[in-house]
């Protein structure tokens, strides 16, 4: 019986103890405070990082009590992406149910190789923005591919604007000056790199088509880029794509100053806007390659070769 009485003691002790533990650790980290702060939580974070994100900025009392309620409330799956604005003087309940509200911005994503029109859907989708409206202010090539944090009243101009902005920040002086170096304008080497972005799938590929391209355009060939053609091609309502997925002999020898077969040199522009790795390889390529022919295989694999033969040997092998 006294054993018992012991027990019984000793477990009231402790459900005592972690009630006021777990009621302590819900207050707020100062009720008084007037500051507010930005808290950002990443696309896939883990609810274990946000809550150490949340008491490394002094927004909570205690992570285990903050999990605790979390599971409790059954909103884990909840949380958003985004960033809140959040303040030490709410309790923890309050910051866990703020978490799973509107944010103050939108993630969004872009990916290497979309064209203009393809990022003007994705603004769309997001914003309820016009494509023709975004589409008014982007410039082909400069819409840099990352993943965004966007303010969810921001306008076209403005969007067009971070997506630009961050282009100058990654395509810097350094990458600008061995550009020059190699005698390559702003405009060629996002030309090209637009053109390598679309053509080799695989980043270890990158260099090695951007040295026959410029091999090409300084020994006067034709590119003959079939991405060049898909671009002037457009949009295949039959597809739902902006990228045609075969090409017949017919669309190569479509009227366009972007059809790389029919004329030499560069394209007017950009045909896509491409990511760093393109960029860089660019910048990275010698026009001293022995190759002048290279082709994609049906799993995006490149093959090279140095002579017309070869290469007609290759699309026998890879293509037929």
């Amino acid at each position: 019986m006294k054993k018992s009485f012991i027990v019984f003691l000793f477990l009231s002790i402790f459900f005592i103890f972690a009630y006021l533990f777990y009621k302590q650790g819900l207050l707020p980290v100062d009720k008084n405070s007037k500051e507010t702060k930005i808290f950002v939580i990443k696309r896939g974070e883990s609810l274990n990082s946000i809550i150490n994100n949340l008491y490394r900025q002094n927004l909570i009392r205690n992570r285990l009590v903050f999990y605790f309620l979390v599971k409790k409330l059954g909103i884990e799956r909840k949380i958003q992406a985004g960033d809140f604005r959040l303040s030490a003087s709410m309790d923890s309940e309050t910051i866990a149910k703020n978490l799973t509200k509107g944010t103050l911005d939108v993630w969004i994503t872009i990916i290497e190789g979309l064209r203009k029109e393809e990022i003007a859907q994705i603004i769309n989708k997001n914003f309820s923005i016009p494509e023709s409206e975004f589409l008014k202010y982007a410039k082909e090539g400069y819409l840099f591919p990352d993943t965004y944090l966007i303010p969810k009243d921001a306008t076209a101009e403005s969007i067009v604007k971070i997506l630009t902005n961050n282009f100058y920040r990654r395509f810097n002086k350094e990458l600008q000056q061995k550009a020059e170096k190699k005698r390559l304008t702003e405009e060629e080497v996002i030309i090209i790199a637009s053109l390598v972005e679309r053509e080799a799938k695989y980043d270890e590929d990158k260099q090695k088509v951007a040295s026959i391209i410029l091999k090409r355009l300084k020994n006067d060939w034709p590119l003959q880029i079939d991405a060049a053609v898909q671009y002037a091609l457009g949009y295949q309502p039959q597809e739902r794509s902006w990228w045609k997925k075969y090409l017949t002999q017919k669309d190569l020898e479509i009227e366009s100053p972007y059809n790389t077969y029919k004329n030499k040199g560069l394209t007017p522009g950009p045909i896509c806007n491409p990511g760093l790795n393109s960029i860089k390889a660019v910048i990275d390529a010698s026009e001293n390659t022995p190759y002048w022919y290279y082709l994609s295989d049906k799993t995006g694999r490149m093959h090279y070769s140095k002579t017309l033969e070869q290469h007609n040997e290759n699309i026998r092998k890879y293509l037929q």
